[in-house]
C-alpha cells in the first residue's frame, strides 16, 4: 500500500499470521481466512496516534546498505503533511519538508568509497538511525530464473557457500509481486554476506559482485529482483507497450485474458479435477497401480510475471531512483518465440529504466541465451538464434551496454546452466573493463564483413583479442553456407590470419550467405584469445531472410 498523508504501509502476512508496518515489529493476526477483514481493522488501529507522524523510508534504505560512491544519492520516504525532515550522514545534513501527500526527498552530496561504517540519521517527529552503512558500488541483478538461480544450485555450491564470508559485500532481494498498481515499497532488508545469506541469493549476482568486490577492493551492494519465467514485456510500463507496434500482439492477447479470466471459476474447476483425481488415486492404490500426478493448483495470471507491466510496477518501481552503477540482466528464454519483436522490446525496456531512474545512461550488461535443447542434424531456422540476434543487435542501438556470450556454457537438457561462475566472470569482465578501466579482454568476437571469392567466403571479425582461436580441433566448426536457393548446408571453415575465417562447402559454387552457431544448441568452436583467456565468437548470420518469429 502506498504511503500518503496520514497513512503508513501496512503488511498483512497471512502465511505467518502477522501484520506490521514498514520498519516496525510484527503483531499477531487473528487466525483463519474469514478473519482477514478483522485483521485489517486491527492493523489500522496501529496507524492512529503517534504512528501517523512517524517518518518512514522504503525498505531499499536501511542498516547494512551500500550507497553508490561518487554519486548524488537520492533518499526519500514519507511523513505527515508538512513535517520537517532532516537527513544526515558523514558530516553532511539536508533539510526538507513533506509535501501535501506526505512524501519527502533529499539528495546527498557524492561520497568516496569507504568500508568504515557510517550512520544515516533521519529526523522528523521521530528519528531513524540506519547503522553500518557503507559507500561503494551498487548493481541491480534482474531477469528471469537464470538470474534468480540460487547459489545453492550452482556448480561447486558447497565450496561457494562455505567461502561466502564477505562482510563488505551486501545483498538485498525484492519479493515477487506482480501487479498493475505501482508499488512504493517491499519487504526486504540489506544483509552482509555470510554463507547462510549467500546460499539463497542469485548465483550470477553474487559471483559477479564478489569479483568486483575483490578486484576493486571497495564495498559492493547487490539488489536482486529477478523472477523466474518473466517476460520482458512485464518489465515495461503498459503505456509504452501500447505504442510499440511489435508488442501489440502480446498486449492484445493479454487484454483478452484480462477480460475473460475468472479466478473463482478457475479454482472451482481445479477443485472438481482434484476431487476426481483423489477418487481415481484411491482406486489405483487399492489395485496396487501407479497414481498419476495430482492436478496443479491454478496460478492467477493477472498477478504473475508475464502480464505486461506487472513487474515494472511490482518489483522495479520500489527501487527506481536508488543510486546504482548499473544493471546486469539474464533473460530471454520466455521471449524466444518473439525474437523479432525483442529487437525493439528489449532496447525499449533498457531506455525506460534509464529514463525513469534519472541517472543517465547507466551501464547495462546482459547474458545472451546459452546453447539448449537437441543438436540439429541439418541447418534450420529456429526461435533461439533469432532471440540471440535481437540481443546482439541491441549493442548497436544503445550506449554503455555489453553482452556476455555463453554459447559454450549451456546444457542441452536443462535450460538452467549450472556453471554460473563462467557467466558471472564474463559479466564481470565487461564491468571491470568498461566501468573501471581495467585492461581485460571483455568482448566476444563479432562478425564485421564478408567477401566472396569464387566458391569461398572470407569473413572478417572484430574484437578478436590477439587472434581468433578454435577450441579442441584445428578447423572451425559451427558454420553453414547457402547458394541462391537459400538452402543452408554445413560448411567447412579454417582460420586465415588474425581476424579472418574462410568458409566453403562442396556443391555450393556461388555462395550468398553464411551463418555461425545459428541453432538452438550449436556445435561451434570459434573464440577470440588473449593469452589463456578465450571468449566465444558471437552467433550471427550475414543474410536477412524472413524470420520464423516475425509477427509473433
Amino acid at each position: 500500500m502506498a504511503n500518503s498523508a496520514g497513512k503508513l504501509p501496512l503488511r498483512l502476512d497471512h502465511a505467518k499470521g502477522t501484520f506490521s508496518l514498514v520498519g516496525m515489529k510484527s503483531f499477531p493476526a487473528l487466525p483463519s481466512r474469514s478473519s482477514r477483514a478483522i485483521n485489517a481493522v486491527l492493523a489500522s488501529l496501529v496507524l492512529t496516534g503517534s504512528a501517523l507522524a512517524e517518518v518512514k523510508t522504503p525498505a531499499i534504505f536501511g542498516s547494512n546498505m551500500v550507497l553508490q560512491r561518487n554519486h548524488a544519492n537520492p533518499v526519500w520516504g514519507w511523513a505527515d503533511k508538512g513535517e520537517k525532515v532532516t537527513v544526515s550522514i558523514a558530516g553532511q545534513s539536508h533539510k526538507t519538508q513533506a509535501d501535501k501527500d506526505g512524501a519527502w526527498r533529499v539528495t546527498l552530496k557524492p561520497m568516496k568509497a569507504t568500508a568504515e561504517p557510517l550512520t544515516l540519521t533521519i529526523k522528523g517527529k521521530n528519528e531513524l538511525k540506519y547503522e553500518n552503512v557503507l559507500v561503494g558500488e551498487v548493481w541491480v541483478c534482474s531477469g528471469q530464473s537464470n538470474m534468480g538461480w540460487a547459489l545453492n544450485n550452482t556448480d561447486d555450491s558447497d565450496l561457494e557457500i562455505m567461502t561466502a564470508k564477505h562482510p563488505n559485500l551486501r545483498l538485498i532481494s525484492v519479493p515477487q509481486v506482480g501487479t498493475q498498481e505501482p508499488q512504493s515499497d517491499f519487504n526486504g532488508q540489506w544483509e552482509a554476506t555470510t554463507p547462510e545469506v549467500a546460499r539463497n541469493f542469485s548465483a550470477v549476482g553474487y559471483l559477479f559482485g564478489r569479483r568486483l568486490h575483490q578486484a576493486l577492493d571497495v564495498p559492493v551492494g547487490l539488489i536482486d529482483n529477478a523472477w523466474g519465467g518473466s517476460a520482458c514485456e512485464a518489465w515495461i510500463p503498459r503505456d509504452l507497450l501500447e505504442k510499440t507496434a511489435v508488442a501489440k500482439p502480446y498486449v492484445d492477447q493479454w487484454k483478452k485474458t484480462e477480460s475473460e479470466y475468472d479466478p473463482t471459476k478457475a479454482m472451482q474447476e481445479y477443485e472438481a479435477r482434484m476431487a476426481k483425481w483423489k477418487e481415481k488415486a484411491k482406486k489405483l492404490k487399492a489395485e496396487n497401480k501407479g497414481v498419476p500426478r495430482a492436478p496443479r493448483k491454478p496460478r492467477n495470471p493477472l498477478t504473475g510475471q508475464h502480464r505486461p507491466a506487472n513487474l515494472y510496477n511490482g518489483v522495479l518501481k520500489p527501487i527506481i531512483g536508488y543510486g546504482i552503477k548499473g544493471a546486469i540482466w539474464y533473460q530471454g528464454e520466455s521471449n524466444s518465440a518473439r525474437g523479432h519483436a525483442y529487437r525493439e522490446v528489449f532496447p525499449l525496456m533498457i531506455e525506460t529504466w534509464r529514463r525513469d531512474w534519472k541517472q543517465g545512461d547507466f551501464s547495462f550488461y546482459w547474458v545472451q541465451l546459452a546453447d539448449f535443447m537437441g543438436e540439429d542434424e541439418e541447418p534450420k531456422d529456429d526461435n533461439w538464434p533469432e532471440l540471440r540476434e535481437a540481443q546482439t543487435m541491441t549493442l548497436d542501438k544503445l550506449p554503455n551496454v555489453g553482452q556476455a556470450v555463453i554459447i559454450d556454457v549451456g546444457e542441452g537438457r536443462d535450460i538452467h546452466p549450472r556453471n554460473k561462475q563462467v557467466v558471472a566472470n564474463r559479466l564481470a569482465r565487461l564491468a571491470l573493463a568498461k566501468d573501471y578501466g581495467m585492461k581485460l579482454q571483455a568482448e566476444s568476437p563479432r562478425f564485421k564483413s564478408m567477401e566472396t571469392k569464387g566458391h569461398e567466403v572470407v569473413l572478417t571479425f572484430d574484437n578478436v583479442g590477439t587472434g581468433l582461436y578454435t577450441f579442441d580441433q584445428r578447423d572451425a566448426t559451427g558454420f553453414a553456407i547457402c547458394g541462391k536457393d537459400k538452402k543452408f548446408v554445413w560448411a567447412k571453415a579454417k582460420l586465415w590470419g588474425k581476424d579472418k575465417v574462410v568458409v566453403w562447402a562442396d556443391g555450393i559454387k556461388e555462395p550468398i550467405a553464411v551463418r555461425y552457431a545459428w541453432s538452438n544448441n550449436p556445435v561451434c568452436n570459434l573464440y577470440g584469445k588473449v593469452g589463456s583467456v578465450t571468449l566465444p565468437a558471437t552467433p550471427f548470420r550475414t543474410d536477412d531472410f524472413p524470420m520464423v518469429t516475425e509477427g509473433k
